[in-house]
């Protein structure tokens, strides 16, 4: 099935960066602190600690594409991975696979992601993007099928895959200011929790005095 513009862009703006290795650590946090059920949403599989972090340390950010949204801790509450195939006779395929943390759920995030990583991936060439999930990952799929995705069931698995369209120099454009947006954020993020960081490194430094002067006194 051809693609559907049926994803509407919201007007409220989610910064969605692009993450590369240096970002590889806190892709770690990310994952390790799903549950179990969530790992087992996200990877097909009840993965791990250390199959989650074979699995960080593996990713190809020269092949691959991972997208994130930060909080303002700086914590990676959301990630996709658009993962380009490897087979020279489906070059133009790629998958999706994405994850968000329980308590940053119900925002719509994980649609947003998608959107983003369906962005790139026509401004890359792509023309057919598969997302393989276990058939009771319902929010995934639903995020697929209001794609216009079709979708194959077996047995627990289901397989969609998405036909899209050609890139604009409207999605080229799009995809341009959402990374500047993105990236300013992420650095007004961390300018803000440096300042925090300093300011409580700072109060408890004071308040150690304060406990020393009537340690002294007394």
């Amino acid at each position: 099935m051809a693609f559907e513009q049926t994803l509407r862009p919201s007007f409220v703006v989610i910064p969605i960066r692009s993450l590369g290795p240096e970002h590889r650590d806190r892709i770690a946090a990310h994952l390790l602190a799903l549950p179990p059920d969530d790992r087992y949403l996200r990877f097909g599989y009840a993965a791990s600690d250390e199959q989650v972090r074979r699995y960080v340390e593996q990713l190809d950010f020269e092949r691959d594409d991972i997208f994130g949204i930060y909080n303002r801790r700086l914590e990676l509450i959301a990630m996709a991975h658009l993962a380009y195939s490897r087979d020279p006779d489906s070059a133009n395929c790629a998958e999706f696979g994405v994850s968000v943390l329980a308590r940053a759920r119900g925002r719509g995030w994980g649609r947003r992601l998608f959107e983003r990583a369906v962005l790139h991936a026509r401004n890359e060439g792509v023309d057919l993007l598969f997302i393989h999930a276990l058939s009771e990952n319902v929010a995934m799929l639903k995020i697929a099928r209001s794609a216009g995705a079709t979708l194959e069931r077996f047995g627990s698995e289901t397989e969609a895959h998405l036909r899209l369209p050609p890139a604009t120099l409207d999605t080229h454009m799009s995809e341009l200011v959402d990374e500047q947006l993105a990236q300013t954020d992420y650095r007004l993020k961390q300018q803000a929790k440096s300042f925090w960081d300093f300011l409580a490194l700072v109060q408890e430094t004071r308040q150690g005095v304060r406990e020393a002067r009537h340690r002294s006194a007394s």
